[in-house]
């Protein structure tokens, strides 16, 4: 065993000794300030790929202000110095918030926040169970942030979120030329992006409209979402358009859990070279993504009632996206996600096998073009764990 995974595996038995020995919670500061935060590690396990490694992933800061008022929050993530950032020297080369805003309470029921915010846009807040996330997360419509201003309200079984964002989220630390946030948006391509673009994107609209419902033991919402903006490319100083569309619903049964989305994506982009593809980035990197297309999410789960000695929260689930591009020469793009989630004590745990197909994160496919126009195009596999010790 090498030094680092004996340095790991002892990092990971000192989480667990301490996630049994005590509750996590975050740090009551006064009445209305909380500081939190998490430390995780990863495993990531693929022997097509020769890929075995047990890893840190990433520690993050929280901070929760909150009165009968104003509302605040921000997050911030510190990733390097392991895989796959195994490029970098050291914690923190790698860092950008999640999210940071300042928000004030009209009433109960009706909000105004201001900075950077997770848009409102289809299944909230993420497009199903997974810890790994959907397809759309990379087409940069599920848990990604940009800067402005979002309203939420709230009036009996209607739910109203509606967000203008002058500008993207804030680019953080790292080597990417536009992939330095958290949250997958629009990206100035780096240089190894073949027919890469360089399009900022500015006055993001969003809205998003829920109703939530109960019948015959079911629970749940239905609802639909729209996003529009600007898409400024650099190298010839015209705009082109983005316009993304979904219809949501979820379905809750005891125990039970369904939740579905249909979205469609289609971007314009003014590029000089090929029109067809949109540069997006995140953590670090950058890749091609089809202009056009549809995404459609499927997400079953099972939780199981109570609690067994340290376990408790024990979800099964599965998940499958589809981003089915509208360019017959491109390869659309598959996950599938089968895995659970638990708590162990104050450790929150993920256990997921990975399923992709042209999927820039899953086998080791064409990372720059498999959302573009495609990768390998056979399906790839590989077992993905999170654990973290949350404080």
């Amino acid at each position: 065993m090498s030094l680092q995974r004996t340095r790991l595996t002892s990092i990971y038995a000192a989480l667990l000794t301490l996630g049994l020995a005590q509750h996590a919670s975050a740090v009551e500061v006064t009445d209305n300030l909380d500081l939190g935060g998490a430390l995780r590690g990863r495993l990531d396990y693929d022997p097509d790929r020769d890929l075995s490694k047990l890893s840190f992933d990433t520690f993050f800061l929280t901070a929760d202000y909150h009165s009968d008022t104003w509302i605040a929050a921000a997050k911030y993530r510190f990733y390097g110095d392991a895989y796959p950032y195994e490029y970098t020297d050291r914690v923190g080369d790698i860092a950008f918030a999640e999210y940071a805003w300042v928000g004030y309470r009209f009433t109960p029921e009706q909000q105004l926040q201001v900075g950077q915010t997770a848009i409102p846009f289809g299944l909230a807040p993420y497009f199903g169970s997974t810890f790994f996330e959907t397809l759309g997360n990379v087409i940069g419509l599920e848990d990604t942030q940009d800067i402005g201003f979002k309203y939420l309200a709230r009036q009996g079984e209607w739910d109203l979120q509606a967000a203008y964002y002058p500008i993207p989220a804030e680019q953080g630390r790292g080597t990417s030329r536009g992939g330095r946030t958290y949250g997958t948006s629009v990206a100035s391509a780096d240089t190894y992006v073949v027919d890469g673009s360089d399009n900022h994107e500015t006055n993001i609209l969003v809205g998003r409209l829920a109703r939530s419902y109960q019948a015959d033991g079911w629970n749940g919402e239905v609802g639909a979402s729209l996003l529009t903006s600007t898409l400024e490319n650099q190298d010839t100083d015209r705009d082109g358009h983005r316009v993304a569309a979904a219809l949501h619903a979820t379905a809750q049964h005891g125990a039970w859990g369904l939740q579905g989305l249909a979205a469609r994506q289609q971007m314009t982009p003014e590029n000089p070279g090929d029109d067809r593809l949109v540069s997006f980035g995140s953590f670090d990197g950058t890749f091609n993504v089809a202009a056009k297309g549809n995404l459609y999410v499927a997400d079953l789960s099972y939780s199981l009632p109570g609690q067994y000695g340290w376990l408790s929260g024990v979800k099964l689930y599965a998940n499958y996206s589809l981003f089915d591009k509208d360019e017959s020469a491109f390869k659309d793009s598959q996950r599938f996600i089968a895995g659970t989630s638990f708590s162990l004590g104050p450790l929150w745990i993920a256990l997921e096998w990975l399923h992709g197909r042209n999927d820039p994160y899953i086998g080791g496919g064409s990372y720059t073009q498999s959302l573009g126009a495609g990768g390998t195009s056979h399906w790839e596999n590989q077992l993905y764990s999170n654990i973290g010790y949350y404080f």
